[in-house]
């Protein structure tokens, strides 16, 4: 009798452990929060038809001083964290009176204390900046500097309707840029 009650409960710790690992291997391994979480920002038109669309990454100030300082002047940067920036228009567009034609371009800026560099540049996909070539440039704009009113903890862009377009805005820490995008004629 002790050894069936031996060999039961021997079993029933073999089975039990087997069913115990095979929870853990249904059981979904989810990572945690990046500390940079994607975000994007969508335009549409009247028709609510999509026209551009933002996916960044958005690094949190977390009391660093932002630019000129984690985020150098006069550098090429992606544009938040992680992967660069990367910006989708569904139509031909002008960005300040360039025609852009509709596709997916990897959004650089260069900061600097009073006006940013703006790059749409043909080669996507990219982490960083590290692969970022001059060469591959679309179209280089610059745009002036704002003040925000008040301090933006986290990179964030919106698009904000101006005149027959919108202009993308980028925000962070205490400042911001427009970038105007209106329909190609």
């Amino acid at each position: 009798m002790k050894t069936i009650l031996i060999a039961a409960f021997g079993l029933t710790l073999t089975f039990g452990n087997l069913n115990a690992q095979e929870e853990n291997m249904s059981t979904p391994n989810f990572s945690k929060m990046d500390s940079s979480p994607m975000d994007l920002a969508l335009y549409r038109d009247t028709s609510e038809e999509p026209v551009a669309r933002v996916i960044y990454s958005r690094p949190q100030k977390r009391d660093r001083e932002v630019f000129g300082k984690l985020v150098p002047y006069g550098e090429v940067w992606r544009t938040g964290a992680n992967e660069a920036t990367e910006l989708t228009l569904y139509k031909d567009m002008q960005v300040a009176g360039e025609k852009i034609p509709q596709g997916t371009y990897t959004l650089y800026t260069i900061p600097n204390e009073n006006e940013w560099t703006v790059i749409l540049n043909r080669k996507t996909l990219t982490w960083g900046a590290y692969e970022y070539s001059s060469e591959q440039d679309l179209v280089r704009i610059n745009v002036p500097v704002r003040r925000a009113p008040n301090d933006i903890e986290a990179l964030s862009m919106a698009f904000q309707e101006s005149g027959n377009g919108a202009d993308l805005l980028i925000g962070w820490d205490d400042s911001y840029v427009k970038i105007p995008f209106e329909p190609a004629m």
